[in-house]
């Protein structure tokens, strides 16, 4: 009891919590006798971190003397139905079309808990699931889906090397929680799906190819093709109509070039301007409880794909404008340079305005894509779950509207007063900064609105459970009562 009561209540950061790790599991003793039907590839590398994790492993085989020495020399590889009758808990490691071919193991696999971690070919819309048709045909058996999203590789290597989360679901609260304990010992953080009819979709999750990153890339590709076409026909095509110049040379490099960052601030730009709209719902109907429309909910839930496709830009935009001395028709370009301020006798071509332009523009760029940097890596499973929800607001809120604010001032340097010169305007055409500027530069001043004290002050009431319509007013109490609350009709 003593050592019960000296036991935090709390535990520190550094403490796991359902994920315990696999040397302080191992140092447990355990008892259960674990089965694999199947000598696949997932098969031996389940036994291998099944027996690293301190269980007794039976491996259940049609042809037990053709796979033994495949498998490590503490698994007993015997027969299927030996290995069924010896196991108290069985993984059932086979394809699904070969299920039917386990009902000669029915009687021994009464009573017992099946995991099934089959996985399908197609992405299903409904039911049956493989999970499900193998609890029907054996109804006297516990079956619980899961360890279909751990690969091969992740058995093997351990689940440092890969994704720590298991999903589980089943019909049976023991089996799963049986099951559980199991996964837990192995290293890995058992999820809780619930029943068995959710397995559908634990079978889809290992087949769907980046959902959430559908929309966010569609919208990367059609701006830079937008913003590409726009500066073609601006920056190329307008001197070879006009004034007959081939500088087709420039669509490889300076136009990409220049396309990039565009791409890069109207993406980071869409990432802070669904919780703009989400503030300005809520203080329009004056609560925090009304749903927010299906296209908004979408928006907010995919900021973290915009914000990591607008640094891929970004990185990309620093590495191009690196290359852009390397380049051939750079060196011919800075030589006639210097050989028409020789011809003319000009001897001090300095300009402090275009000095200061440039070192103020490369600062900033800096300064902007080492805070996107910092959001890029705190956006990983893995940093994020090392801090707090403080920081990562912080970091992701605060820091965010920094790097938005810095990427716009660098664009601000980069046109400089080139937007109020007619020479510019190819086609009668705008700049690509002109038009690039006006997302972010309405998503800031937003910004600011919010932060105002007569805004914050009411968002803050919203968010923090006050609603317009409903407030609760209490009045003095009447003689003879000590405090309002012996009479509710004050309330």
């Amino acid at each position: 009891m003593p050592d019960e009561m000296q036991r935090a209540l709390i535990r520190s950061r550094g403490d796991t919590g359902g994920c315990r790790p696999l040397e302080a599991c191992m140092s447990e003793p355990c008892n259960q006798v674990v089965g694999i039907l199947g000598t696949g590839d997932f098969s031996r590398s389940l036994a291998r971190r099944l027996l690293a994790s301190g269980c007794h492993v039976v491996v259940g085989s049609r042809t037990p003397k053709r796979f033994v020495t495949l498998f490590p020399e503490e698994a007993e590889v015997t027969s299927q139905l030996e290995a069924a009758s010896q196991a108290d808990l069985v993984f059932v490691a086979i394809f699904p079309e070969h299920h039917s071919t386990l009902l000669e193991l029915k009687p021994a696999l009464a009573g017992k808990t099946l995991v099934d971690v089959s996985n399908g070919l197609h992405v299903k819309r409904g039911g049956p699931s493989h999970a499900e048709r193998l609890a029907d045909m054996f109804p006297e058996s516990h079956v619980v889906k899961g360890f279909n999203t751990i690969s091969a590789w992740v058995l093997q290597t351990g689940p440092r090397d890969g994704s720590r989360q298991v999903f589980l679901c089943s019909d049976s609260s023991n089996a799963k929680s049986s099951v559980m304990v199991l996964c837990r010992r192995m290293g890995f953080c058992p999820v809780d799906m619930g029943l068995l009819s959710s397995s559908v979709e634990v079978e889809n999750l290992p087949l769907y190819l980046f959902p959430s990153w559908g929309t966010p890339i569609l919208i990367t590709l059609i701006l830079f093709f937008f913003f590409y076409l726009y500066n073609f026909v601006h920056d190329v095509l307008h001197p070879f109509v006009k004034e007959g110049k081939n500088v087709f040379y420039k669509m490889p490099i300076e136009t990409i070039n220049v396309t990039l960052p565009s791409v890069a601030l109207v993406m980071l730009s869409l990432v802070y301007m669904p919780g703009l709209c989400a503030a300005v719902l809520q203080l329009r109907w004056g609560t925090k409880y009304n749903r927010f429309p299906d296209w908004l909910d979408k928006w907010l839930i995919k900021r973290k794909q915009f914000g990591l496709c607008s640094f891929l830009c970004a990185a990309m935009h620093a590495i191009y404008s690196l290359c852009l001395p390397m380049r051939q028709s750079a060196r011919y370009r800075l030589l006639n340079a210097a050989f028409k301020q020789v011809q003319e006798g000009v001897e001090n071509s300095w300009s402090d305005k275009g000095v200061w332009r440039m070192e103020l523009y490369l600062s900033v760029g800096i300064m902007a894509l080492g805070m996107l940097s910092l959001l890029a890596i705190t956006s990983l499973p893995s940093v994020a779950d090392s801090i707090n929800w403080r920081e990562f607001s912080f970091i992701q809120s605060t820091l965010g509207h920094c790097a938005l604010t810095m990427a716009t001032i660098h664009t601000l340097l980069f046109g400089w007063d080139r937007a109020f010169d007619p020479a510019r305007y190819h086609f009668f055409l705008p700049p690509t900064f002109v038009m690039v500027l006006i997302l972010p530069i309405t998503v800031l001043l937003g910004r600011l609105t919010l932060l105002l004290p007569c805004m914050a002050h009411r968002l803050r009431q919203i968010r923090r459970g006050r609603e317009r319509s409903r407030h609760i007013r209490f009045t003095l109490p009447s003689d003879g009562y000590y405090n309002g609350l012996d009479d509710v009709s004050n309330v």
